[in-house]
C-alpha cells in the first residue's frame, strides 16, 4: 500500500517479518544518507563496468545512468523519501532505482555487495572531507601569518612550564602554530594516498565469478588502483581511524592555541583582545568578555578524542571479514570531519580579527629575568664552563630576589669577578633577539624571513 515501507530486500530466506525495534535499533538511514553522491557515483561506475562486460545494454545502462542522477536531485533538492525499512543509504537508492525504470534496476546489484559498497562510499567521502579540510587548514594558516606579520616585531616572553623562560616575538610564536598545521596537512596527505585505493569489486568478502574490470572502475572513480586482497578489502577500516587520529591531533593543536590565547586575554597577562564578535558576555556579571570560541575549540577536541576511541573499541574485537559492528564507524567519522571543518572556520574568524595589547607585552618582555640565560652564556663567552656561569647566574637571580633588585641593577662583579664591566650590556632586547639568528630562532630578521616563505608556499599550494 502507498505509504508503507517496502520489505527489506534481503528477505528471501526469512518468513517472519523484522521486529519494528530491530529495523529502529539497526536503521543506518539516518545518518548514512550523507553518504549518497559517492554511492551514486560508484553505481553508475559499476554499471559502466557491467555494461562493457555485456551484462547491461546500452539502454538499460543509459536508464541505470539517468535514473541515479534523477535521484541525486531529488536528494539535494530534498524531495526524496527515505525509508528506514530498507535500512541504509544503498538499499535506499537501489529500491527506488528498480521502482522508477524497473528491471534495469535490479541488475545494478551482480556482482557487488553492500560491504564494498559501503567500504568504497566511505573510502570517497574520507577523500572529500580530507580535501575540505586541507583547504579550511591553509585559511587558518593564512590568518596566523597575517597575525605574524602584524606583530613580527612584538616581544612578549616565552614561556615554560608557564613560567617566563627568554624573550620571543609574537611573530614567532604565531609561527609556532602555523608549522603544527602544516604538519597536520602532510599527515591528511599522507591519509588520503593510502585510502585512495578502490576496494569495490571484493564483494561481501570472495570476490565474484562475474569479474568486472575493477581497474576501469576505480580509475572513473579517480582512484590510485584497486585493493588487492578482497577480505582485507572489506574488514579495513585503517583509513577512517587514522583520518580521525589526525583530526583529533589537529584539534589539539588548536586546543593549545586556544589555551595560550585564553591565558593572554586575561587581565593577568592582558596581551590580547578578541573583537566582541568572538566573544560573549555573562548573563550576571555586566564586566565580563569570555573567549568562548577558545573554550568550545578546547572542548570540542575532548570530542574529537572521543570519537577515536569509539571506533579503535569498534574495531579491536573483529574477526574477518564484515561484522555489522562496522556500521558505527560513520557516526564518529562524519561527526569528526564536521566538527573540525566548523573549528577551522571559526578560529580563521576570530584569529584575523585579533589584536594584540603591545603596552602590555612591552611590559611583560621588559623582565631582565628573561635574559639571565644570556648573562650565562656571556660568562661562557669570557671563558667560564657552562655549569660554573649558570650557578654564578643562579646566585645573581637569588640576590636579586632577596634583594627586590632587578637583575640588571645589580653590582654583578661583587658577585664574583667573572662578571666583566660589560656585563650589563646583556640587558638589551633587541641585541639578545638580533643574536638569536640561528635558523628556527627568533631573531626579527628570521621571523619576517619565514613570514614570507610561508606566504609564498600557501599561496601556491
Amino acid at each position: 500500500m502507498p505509504g508503507l515501507n517496502p520489505p527489506a530486500m534481503w528477505k528471501g530466506r526469512f518468513s517472519q517479518d523484522t521486529s519494528s525495534l530491530v529495523q529502529q535499533f539497526g536503521e543506518s538511514i539516518s545518518y548514512d544518507w550523507r553518504l549518497f553522491p559517492h554511492d551514486i557515483a560508484g553505481s553508475i561506475a559499476h554499471a559502466r563496468a557491467q555494461k562493457t562486460l555485456g551484462l547491461l545494454t546500452d539502454d538499460e545502462f543509459s536508464q541505470i545512468e539517468s535514473g541515479l542522477l534523477e535521484i541525486k536531485a531529488d536528494i539535494i533538492s530534498g524531495n526524496f523519501e527515505f525509508k528506514t525499512s530498507l535500512e541504509d543509504i544503498h538499499m535506499n537508492i537501489e529500491a527506488e532505482l528498480t521502482k522508477r525504470i524497473g528491471p534495469a534496476g535490479a541488475k545494478l546489484h551482480t556482482a557487488r555487495s553492500r560491504n564494498d559498497q559501503v567500504a568504497t562510499d566511505t573510502r570517497l567521502y574520507c577523500r572529500t572531507g580530507i580535501d575540505g579540510l586541507l583547504l579550511e587548514i591553509t585559511a587558518l594558516q593564512l590568518a596566523l601569518l597575517d597575525r605574524a606579520e602584524t606583530y613580527a616585531a612584538t616581544v612578549i616572553p616565552g614561556y615554560t612550564h608557564l613560567q617566563r623562560g627568554q624573550p620571543v616575538t609574537a611573530g614567532h610564536h604565531f609561527l609556532a602554530y602555523v608549522e603544527m598545521l602544516e604538519r597536520d596537512k602532510s599527515r591528511l596527505g599522507d591519509c588520503r594516498k593510502r585510502l585512495n585505493i578502490s576496494p569495490l569489486g571484493s564483494g561481501a568478502l570472495a570476490g565474484s565469478t562475474i569479474n568486472l574490470d575493477r581497474h576501469a572502475i576505480a580509475a572513473e572513480l579517480g582512484f590510485d588502483g584497486v585493493t588487492h586482497n578482497s577480505m582485507d578489502a572489506i574488514a579495513d577500516r585503517d583509513y577512517i581511524a587514522e583520518l580521525l587520529f589526525v583530526v583529533s591531533l589537529c584539534g589539539a593543536h588548536l586546543s593549545r592555541l586556544s589555551e595560550d590565547l585564553i591565558l593572554w586575554c586575561t587581565a593577568e597577562f592582558g596581551f590580547a583582545s578578541l573583537s566582541d564578535a568572538h566573544t560573549t558576555g555573562s548573563s550576571l556579571m555586566p564586566q565580563k568578555k569570555n573567549p568562548d570560541v577558545c573554550e568550545l575549540t578546547r572542548g570540542k577536541t575532548g570530542r574529537l578524542v572521543g570519537n577515536l576511541m569509539n571506533l579503535l573499541v569498534a574495531l579491536k574485537g573483529l574477526p574477518l571479514t564484515y561484522n555489522r559492528d562496522l556500521q558505527e564507524d560513520k557516526p564518529p567519522l562524519f561527526d569528526s570531519v564536521d566538527t573540525l571543518r566548523l573549528i577551522l572556520a571559526v578560529n580563521t574568524e576570530m584569529i584575523s580579527a585579533m589584536k594584540l595589547r603591545e603596552d602590555k607585552c612591552r611590559a611583560a618582555a621588559a623582565d631582565p629575568m628573561l635574559l639571565a640565560t644570556d648573562l650565562a652564556d656571556y660568562l661562557v663567552k669570557t671563558g667560564v664552563p657552562f655549569r660554573h656561569a649558570h650557578e654564578l647566574v643562579g646566585k645573581a637571580v637569588a640576590q636579586a630576589i632577596a634583594t627586590k633588585t632587578p637583575l640588571d641593577q645589580l653590582d654583578l662583579a661583587a658577585i664574583d669577578p667573572a662578571y666583566g664591566p660589560d656585563a650589563k650590556d646583556v640587558f638589551s632586547l633587541e641585541r639578545a633577539l638580533e643574536s638569536r639568528s640561528n635558523p628556527g630562532a627568533p631573531s626579527i630578521a628570521n621571523v619576517r624571513a619565514e613570514i614570507a616563505r610561508w606566504n609564498a608556499l600557501l599561496q601556491q599550494g
